[in-house]
């Protein structure tokens, strides 16, 4: 059986490599994107960890709407990348300002 303080830890360590996805590699838009959603996907399972732990159904539901959100918010990331990728023919951080207006 696996402790709660190694679920904790790798919930943790998943938040960590999603921060140091977007600190460390802030020119590649798809990365960010996945290190965000690394980010979720480390809270949700802290909030289904914490549900099991404290036998109580509301952090499950909770991380089903953290899920939902993320879905929602990397459709329209990738939705949005598209459209950069067809009027710019790159994917580049470096040229999102000039999309402004």
């Amino acid at each position: 059986m696996i402790s709660q303080i190694n679920c904790v830890t790798i919930s943790f360590l998943l938040f960590l490599i999603g921060m140091f996805g977007l600190f460390l590699n802030q020119k590649n838009i798809l990365i960010m994107l996945m290190s965000l959603e690394i980010m979720f996907l480390s809270l949700s399972f802290n909030l289904v960890l914490s549900s099991v732990y404290l036998d109580d159904i509301a952090g499950q539901i909770f991380a089903l709407l953290v899920l939902t959100i993320t879905a929602a918010e990397s459709s329209i990331g990738l939705a949005i990348l598209v459209v950069y990728y067809r009027i710019r023919s790159t994917i580049t951080v470096e040229l999102m300002s000039l999309t402004k207006g």
